[in-house]
């Protein structure tokens, strides 16, 4: 006999929640990882367009003509 047999889990007419707990573990943990990914993801996404704001900000100001605005910004989406 193991020690799982004499605990609160475990009421000598099944197996308790042994059989759960992986499942459930594995879960949480697959939850865990996903919301991670999830959210570093859409933290790169937003960071990517940083480089095409700053464009349309020094085109905005006049700093660069339209043709040279079209052509970075092919340049940056390529």
């Amino acid at each position: 006999m193991t020690l799982t047999a004499y605990g609160p889990w475990h009421d000598g007419h099944s197996n308790g929640w042994w059989p759960v707990f992986p499942i459930g573990f594995g879960l949480f943990w697959l939850l865990v990882l996903g919301g991670g990914f999830l959210l570093l993801s859409r933290r790169m996404r937003s960071n990517g367009g940083g480089a095409e704001r700053v464009l349309a900000e020094r085109y905005a100001r006049g700093e660069i003509d339209d043709e040279e605005y079209r052509e970075r910004l092919g340049v940056l989406r390529s």
